[in-house]
């Protein structure tokens, strides 16, 4: 099974229909060129900061191995490029984003918003689920969990399987056993070109591709989201200060942490408990409006 190419101006209920039966797919023009080459411009320049291999997605030789030796990762891309803020208000990964995650939360927030160079003569990493970052909830619900985090791989140039693209085994977010990690062969490649996206399930087992040039690099990131309730990846809110995105849209704030979260429409109480009298006032919080709206 391949992964399915669908324009980012297709209905959007086309673009969940192949969500939720392949567990992700490529979302043609998902972010506009100028936005990307502005992010590709920004994130080459900030990444002569990093070396190679110093990245960790976890504790110790296991992190740096899940990682790679030849990969660059970093953070906090809204302090790299203004453009970064543009993809959090992306209306299309929006209105995908809301379906997945906003039944069963009042909103969601920023996981993970990373820069992800795998240099050259890199090995595959090994496959995974995103959503086995948080056990305790989903293994334990396992294959019945629900969907608490959804992602976009971004290409920033082209990526293709010859240098790395993202492999996926569409349908995997549908076995029984959340054990069974598959086998490389079962893998197809996220090949993009530069704006388009893979959009992804958490559930879905996937990782980086082998690099197999001698001298490219593949220029990608990563933008997911998580349900408001459960703790990300990254420290967004405090990577980013409240003067900073002052004049950033309040979904922008939300998503960075720089509101409450509240559970409406949902059960439950508060959390984040800070700027909490903002999301009366906040016409964009979910559920007050049609999120939907002007997409096709």
């Amino acid at each position: 099974m391949n992964l399915q190419r669908i324009s980012a101006q297709a209905p959007l209920a086309d673009l969940l229909a192949t969500y939720e039966s392949d567990g992700g797919l490529i979302v043609e023009e998902l972010f506009p060129r100028e936005v990307i080459d502005a992010l590709r411009s920004d994130v080459l320049r900030t990444a002569r900061d990093f070396a190679p291999g110093a990245a960790t997605q976890g504790l110790g030789d296991a992190g740096k191995f899940f990682v790679g030796a030849n990969t660059i990762r970093f953070s906090s891309l809204g302090k790299v490029s203004p453009a970064f803020f543009s993809l959090l208000d992306n209306p299309v990964y929006a209105a995908i984003a809301d379906a997945v995650l906003l039944p069963i939360c009042g909103s969601y927030w920023v996981n993970t918003g990373q820069a992800m160079l795998i240099g050259p003569e890199s090995d595959a990493q090994a496959l995974h689920r995103d959503c086995e970052n948080w056990p305790q909830l989903c293994a334990a619900l396992w294959p019945d969990c629900p969907d608490v985090t959804v992602s976009a791989m971004i290409a920033l140039d082209e990526v293709t399987e010859e240098i790395g693209a993202t492999r996926v085994i569409p349908g995997s977010h549908h076995w029984q056993d959340i054990r069974d990690r598959g086998t490389p062969e079962m893998t197809v490649p996220a090949e993009l070109s530069p704006g388009d996206a893979l959009v992804y399930s958490g559930k879905v087992l996937h990782g980086g591709g082998a690099n197999r040039s001698r001298d490219r690099w593949r220029l990608a990131m990563h933008l997911s989201f998580l349900v408001g309730w459960l703790t990300p990846e990254e420290s967004s809110p405090l990577d980013y200060s409240d003067a900073e995105l002052a004049e950033r849209s309040p979904r922008v704030q939300r998503l960075l942490g720089h509101r409450s979260y509240s559970p409406r429409p949902q059960p439950g109480g508060g959390l984040w408990l800070r700027n909490v009298d903002l999301i009366e006032a906040d016409p964009s919080f979910p559920g007050r409006q049609d999120t939907t709206a002007g997409i096709p």
